[in-house]
C-alpha cells in the first residue's frame, strides 16, 4: 500500500461494479385470433363427443344403479298396494282383463343366501331388465304348472343376478306373487351346451333363472339356474304370448332397437343445443355461454347416453 492510498479513507475507496447485463428485448404478446364459427363447432362438437362418452361410461356403471333403485322403490309400492286390494296379476291380463303392459309388476323374488329382494316385472327387453327381474312373456308366472323364465342383468341397472351362479344345490328362492308365497329350491346351475332337465312331471312347476356370464359388463353367454317348488302348484293363468310370437328384443341377450327412434331424437336434441352454444358464444362470451348452456348440454349428453345404453344386451 502506497502513502498516498494510506491517507485516502475506506468509503472513498469504491469497489468498481461489475458491468450490467444487456437488457433483453420485451416479449411481443400475440394477440389472439378469434375462432372462425366452423372451428368453433368443430371443437364443440368433439368436446361434446368426448363428453357423451364419458357419460356413457358413467350411465352404465353409476347411473343405471341409481334408475334401478328409484324403479324399484316405485314398483314395489304398486304391487304392494295390488296385493292388499287383491288385484295383483295372476296371468298375462290385469284384473280388469287387460293385456299386461310391459313394465308392470308382477311379483316380488327372494333369495337369502345372495340379499336379493326384487320386484318382478312383466316383459323381458332392455327397458324392462333396467327396472329390476324380468318375466318373459310367453312363460307362465312362478308357481303355476309349468316353466317360468325370469331374466336379469348381472352387472348395470343393480345386476340383481350378478350372483346367481354361485347358488347350490338346496339353495332356498321365494317368489310372492297374486296367488300367494311360492317356494323353490335350486337343482343346479347350468350353461350352454349343458344337459337339461327331464321334462316335466303332471302339475309340477319349475322356475329358470337366466343373466349373463363372463366378466362384469363383458359377457360371453347366458348362465342358467333350474329351482323346483316345493309344494303344490298353482293353477296357471290364461296366456297369449307364444314362444313363436315372443319378440326378438325379449329373448335372452337380445338387443331392443325398436327405441332407436328415442336416440335420433336426443341427438336432435344435443346437435341443436351444440348449435345454439356456438352461437352464444360469439355473441355474449364465455361466461353467459357456460352459465345457460352447461345444464342443457349435461341433460342432452345424458339423454344420449341412456338410450345408448337401452341398447345393449338386456342381460348386461
Amino acid at each position: 500500500m502506497t502513502v498516498s492510498e494510506m491517507h485516502v479513507p475506506a468509503r472513498a475507496r469504491r469497489v468498481p461494479r461489475p458491468p450490467r447485463p444487456p437488457r433483453r428485448a420485451p416479449r411481443l404478446r400475440r394477440t389472439p385470433v378469434p375462432l372462425t364459427a366452423t372451428e368453433a363447432l368443430v371443437r364443440a362438437v368433439v368436446g361434446m363427443m368426448a363428453a357423451v362418452t364419458l357419460m356413457f361410461v358413467l350411465d352404465v356403471t353409476v347411473f343405471s344403479h341409481l334408475q334401478h333403485l328409484v324403479s324399484q322403490q316405485r314398483l314395489s309400492d304398486d304391487f304392494r298396494a295390488q296385493l292388499e286390494a287383491g288385484t295383483a296379476p295372476v296371468s298375462e291380463y290385469t284384473f280388469d282383463d287387460d293385456l299386461l303392459a310391459d313394465g308392470a309388476p308382477v311379483g316380488i323374488i327372494e333369495i337369502p343366501r345372495l340379499g336379493v329382494h326384487e320386484v318382478v316385472v312383466e316383459g323381458s327387453s332392455a327397458a324392462e331388465t333396467a327396472q329390476g327381474v324380468a318375466h318373459q312373456r310367453d312363460s307362465i308366472l312362478p308357481g303355476q304348472a309349468g316353466v317360468s323364465f325370469l331374466l336379469a342383468r348381472s352387472a348395470a341397472f343393480g345386476g340383481p343376478f350378478s350372483g346367481i351362479q354361485s347358488l347350490s344345490p338346496g339353495d332356498a328362492i321365494s317368489v310372492r306373487t297374486g296367488q300367494g308365497l311360492q317356494e323353490f329350491e335350486v337343482v343346479g346351475v347350468r350353461y350352454a351346451g349343458d344337459p337339461t332337465l327331464p321334462n316335466l312331471r303332471p302339475g309340477e312347476s319349475r322356475l329358470v333363472l337366466m343373466t349373463s356370464r363372463g366378466a362384469p359388463y363383458v359377457p360371453t353367454g347366458v348362465a342358467y339356474v333350474d329351482a323346483r317348488l316345493v309344494g303344490d302348484a298353482q293353477a296357471r293363468g290364461a296366456r297369449v304370448t307364444s314362444t313363436a310370437a315372443l319378440p326378438p328384443e325379449q329373448r335372452p341377450m337380445a338387443t331392443d332397437t325398436t327405441t332407436a327412434w328415442a336416440l335420433v331424437f336426443a341427438l336432435q336434441f344435443l346437435i341443436a343445443a351444440e348449435i345454439a352454444a356456438v352461437w352464444a358464444f360469439r355473441r355474449f362470451g364465455a361466461q353467459r355461454t357456460w352459465i345457460v348452456f352447461v345444464p342443457v348440454l349435461l341433460l342432452a349428453g345424458f339423454l344420449v347416453a341412456h338410450q345408448l345404453t337401452l341398447l345393449l344386451p338386456n342381460l348386461l
